[in-house]
C-alpha cells in the first residue's frame, strides 16, 4: 500500500479486500493439498522440495521488489485503460464518457498476487505440523483475521526486523526437512529404498517444531532489534553532532 500511496482513509478497506481474497485462495488450497495428502504420500516430497527452494530464495534472494512494477499489475498497466489519481474508493471511474480503472484495482490485483504466492509457501509449511484440513484452515484464518490489526500495529517495526527474512528461510528449511523426512518413513516410491519406508529416520514431532520455530522468530528479532539500536543511536549522535 505504500508502494501505491494508498490514502490512509482507503487502507482499511484495502487490507479487508485482501484478506477475503487470502481466506478464498489458501482455503482452496488447503482442500486440495489436503486431497492430495489423502490419495498420494509422495506428495510430502513435493511439499519439502518446495519449502527448501523458498528457504533459499528467502535467505539469498533480493527483498526489495517493488509492488507498482510486479509483472501483473504490468499487464495490467498494458491493457486496462487507467487513471493516475484515486477517486475516492472506486476501482472504476468515467471520464468524458470513457470508463477507466483507478490505482485502487491495481493496488487489489497487487494484492491478490501476492496472497496467491503466499498461499503456495504457506500451505505446504503448516502441514508440516498437521494433516488436518481444518485445523489448517483455522490456523489461517485466524491469522489472517489478526491482520488488520496488526498492520498498523507493527507496520513500522517491521522497517528494524532486517534479520526476519534469514530467520524465516531457516524455519522454511527446517520445515522442508521435516517433510521430506516424513515423506521417507511413509515411502512408497519404488525407486527409493525399493518402495519400503525407511524406518531409521527419526520421526520430529510437533513440540519440537514449535519451539524451533519460537526460538528461530525470538533469535532473529534480538538480533535485529539489537543491529537497528545501534544504528539509530548513531544517526541520533550524528544529528546531535551536526545541530551543534
Amino acid at each position: 500500500m505504500a508502494g501505491f500511496a494508498v490514502p490512509k482513509e482507503f487502507q482499511q478497506k484495502v487490507l479487508m479486500i485482501g484478506i477475503v481474497i487470502a481466506l478464498t485462495m489458501r482455503g482452496a488450497f488447503i482442500a486440495v493439498g489436503a486431497a492430495l495428502i489423502e490419495n498420494f504420500s509422495w506428495v510430502f516430497y513435493l511439499f519439502g522440495a518446495l519449502l527448501l527452494v523458498l528457504a533459499y530464495r528467502q535467505a539469498f534472494g533480493s527483498h526489495e521488489n517493488d509492488p507498482t512494477q510486479g509483472r501483473v499489475v504490468r499487464l495490467a498497466r498494458r491493457f486496462l485503460p487507467l487513471t493516475d489519481e484515486y477517486h475516492g474508493d472506486r476501482l472504476s471511474v468515467k471520464i468524458d464518457g470513457k470508463r477507466f480503472f483507478t490505482p485502487m484495482l491495481l493496488t487489489i490485483v497487487a494484492i491478490g498476487f501476492v496472497d496467491l504466492v503466499f498461499a503456495v509457501d504457506s500451505i505446504p509449511a503448516i502441514y508440516g505440523l498437521t494433516n488436518e484440513a481444518y485445523i489448517v484452515f483455522t490456523a489461517n484464518a485466524f491469522a489472517l483475521m489478526g491482520l488488520r490489526q496488526l498492520f498498523f500495529l507493527i507496520g513500522g517495526f517491521l522497517q528494524r526486523l532486517v534479520y526476519l527474512a534469514q530467520g524465516l528461510a531457516v524455519i522454511l528449511g527446517f520445515i522442508g526437512i521435516k517433510l521430506v523426512s516424513h515423506a521417507m518413513k511413509v515411502n512408497e516410491l519404488p525407486f527409493i529404498n525399493g518402495g519400503e519406508p525407511v524406518k531409521w529416520i527419526p520421526e520430529i514431532p510437533i513440540w519440537f517444531s514449535l519451539l524451533f520455530i519460537a526460538l528461530t522468530i525470538t533469535v532473529a528479532t534480538v538480533l535485529s532489534l539489537r543491529k537497528t539500536r545501534g544504528a539509530i543511536t548513531g544517526a541520533r549522535h550524528d544529528s546531535t553532532a551536526s545541530t551543534h
